[in-house]
């Protein structure tokens, strides 16, 4: 289908944009974040898609990154998720805000967006945890030092999960647990499966 839309926005309002690409204007679906985001209108961009198909309708769903895209993807593979759902998700909540609330199970933050309830946000941290670790893991990676994924398997992957767990009972919200925790993993990797350890050093982090 259509990968992508780059051209001239010629028109903007709450949820949609229309983007002229060589002289014809598609009709593209957006977030509130990314409708914060857009440039003015009269001026280029290029939106990453999501082509929607049913028998009556052929709609874009548009985002100005493909990271922001693939959380899209994942959202909408949720059952009881639909485009609509995962664009009121993603208005509400950043990429990083959103994969920090799936792993830390901070589905009260996610209910948060309209027309999505507490059972359908336990759905998604429940479903889609998995498959944030991978991508949380090799973020884990990056840089010298760093925790590798498989340093991550088993007490240590269950030490960092509590450890934000606890940040979050704690009060702090999941974003900033999750960076907390994931910047001490960095340094030192022998906290890594010692939960108490990690919470000690990443409340540091807080302060």
């Amino acid at each position: 289908m259509i990968a992508y839309v780059n051209g001239v926005l010629e028109n903007i309002e709450e949820g949609l944009c229309v983007v002229d690409v060589g002289g014809v204007g598609f009709n593209v679906f957006i977030s509130g974040s990314t409708m914060d985001r857009m440039p003015g209108v009269g001026e280029s961009v290029k939106l990453y898609t999501y082509t929607n198909v049913k028998e009556d309708a052929f709609t874009l769903y548009g985002f100005l990154s493909r990271d922001e895209l693939a959380l899209f993807k994942m959202l909408i593979s949720v059952n009881g998720i639909g485009p609509k759902g995962g664009l009121a998700i993603l208005s509400v909540m950043t990429p990083d805000d959103l994969r920090f609330a799936i792993m830390a199970g901070d589905s009260a933050s996610i209910s948060r967006a309209p027309g999505i309830g507490k059972k359908t946000a336990e759905r998604i941290t429940l479903e889609l945890r998995d498959k944030i670790k991978v991508t949380e893991d090799d973020m884990l990676r990056g840089g010298s030092g760093a925790v590798s994924m498989d340093d991550l398997s088993g007490e240590a992957s269950s030490a960092r999960d509590e450890a934000v767990a606890a940040l979050v009972a704690l009060g702090y919200n999941s974003a900033d647990s999750m960076k907390a925790v994931r910047k001490v993993l960095k340094a030192n990797e022998d906290a890594a499966s010692d939960t108490e350890k990690l919470l000690k050093l990443a409340l540091k982090e807080m302060f």
